[in-house]
């Protein structure tokens, strides 16, 4: 039965490795991939995950002080980070916004109280900001792990899909079951055997973020990018399916059916989710599917804006005719691929063709 002293000594030797291979991680990330802003989140998250091996270390956590203020800033925000570092790595157009700034702020703010002043101090309001803040990691994970599910089933690179889950899955598990082992009291009861049993499950993470940048040379699946080799050429009736798919989206106009998934496209055309995925990447370019019908819905409304016949229909009833369910979606949608709204490109396409009928 191993001693008290035997578990610190692995903890310690466990943590530090942890540490040295998530900074690695960072440093890597920041020099490759820089202007990424998943790589740029998955560096922070990185460096939360080294913070929170040393301030949760326990030889360290009877010895905050104001010397380890931003070890306990950047661990008690590594939450927040890795939700938004899972919505960075499945939606391909995400972009932090101040909003998320604030609620990083605001938790961190919490977590400091918690760290360099109730808890060194065993004053009775830390027990209840412990549990606020353990609520807040299972919030963030469940939060995570949802919109990654969501977003899961339509990035279209079948290597992506897995690599990604895997990442999210071993570091959502982890931070999930430290959570619940904080809630139940497993923590408090043996402290030097959960200690060890955290060190190992953050080189479970540590090791799911290195070996998928290992797997990949120079992280394109991991982080968006295309892969320098060109795509694999389509067998001749994989071909006659692209083609096929093609002309339901651009002749029959499938797109335009409200909440079109990807499932109910590939029954439309006698196909499996997998091969459906696999021709409209491969065969059509798409990563994504829902890119991929946006592509051809903003093309439809593009042409309906500018459009003079139709100078009188309202936005909202172009945005629903080419398939979006709301008005907010495709507003957002119709500015990220054209970098105007609808209103100022409906005007703008209006004053040009007066320009060229003058």
């Amino acid at each position: 039965m191993p001693t008290a002293a035997t578990l610190a000594d692995l903890d310690l030797l466990a943590r530090g490795g942890v540490c040295g291979l998530l900074i690695l991680v960072a440093a890597i990330l920041i020099r490759d991939h820089r202007g990424l802003i998943p790589a740029r989140l998955g560096a922070a998250f990185a460096i939360s995950g080294a913070a929170h091996a040393i301030t949760m270390s326990p030889g360290v956590c009877g010895q905050i002080g104001l010397w380890s203020t931003p070890l306990v800033v950047l661990s008690s925000g590594g939450n927040v980070v890795f939700w938004l570092f899972s919505r960075a790595l499945f939606e391909d157009d995400f972009k932090p916004r101040p909003a998320h700034a604030l609620i990083w702020l605001a938790v961190v703010t919490v977590g400091a109280i918690q760290g360099l002043v109730l808890a060194p101090t065993h004053h009775p309001l830390a027990p209840w900001f412990a549990g606020a803040l353990t609520l807040e990691t299972l919030f963030f994970v469940g939060l995570a792990v949802a919109q990654v599910l969501a977003a899961w089933k339509g990035d279209l690179v079948e290597p992506r899909r897995r690599l990604r889950l895997w990442v999210i899955g071993v570091a959502g598990a982890y931070m999930g079951l430290r959570a619940l082992s904080d809630l139940t009291g497993v923590r408090q009861a043996a402290p030097e055997a959960a200690g060890l049993l955290d060190s190992l499950g953050l080189v479970l993470v540590a090791g799911a973020v290195a070996l998928a940048l290992l797997r990949i040379p120079g992280g394109e699946l991991l982080f968006g990018r295309e892969a320098t080799a060109p795509p694999p050429r389509l067998e001749p009736e994989d071909a006659q399916l692209a083609g096929a798919l093609d002309h339901a989206m651009t002749v029959d106009r499938a797109y335009r059916q409200d909440g079109l998934t990807i499932g109910a496209l590939a029954a439309r055309q006698g196909l499996t989710e997998h091969r459906l995925r696999r021709l409209i990447n491969q065969g059509l370019g798409h990563r994504n599917f829902n890119a991929f019908l946006n592509s051809h819905r903003i093309a439809e409304a593009r042409a309906a804006l500018a459009d003079p016949t139709q100078v009188q229909v309202p936005i909202l009833t172009i945005a629903l005719d080419t398939g979006f369910a709301s008005l907010g979606p495709f507003n957002r949608a119709f500015k990220a691929e054209t970098g105007q709204t609808p209103t100022d490109y409906r005007r703008r396409a209006l004053a040009d063709s007066e320009i060229g009928q003058a």
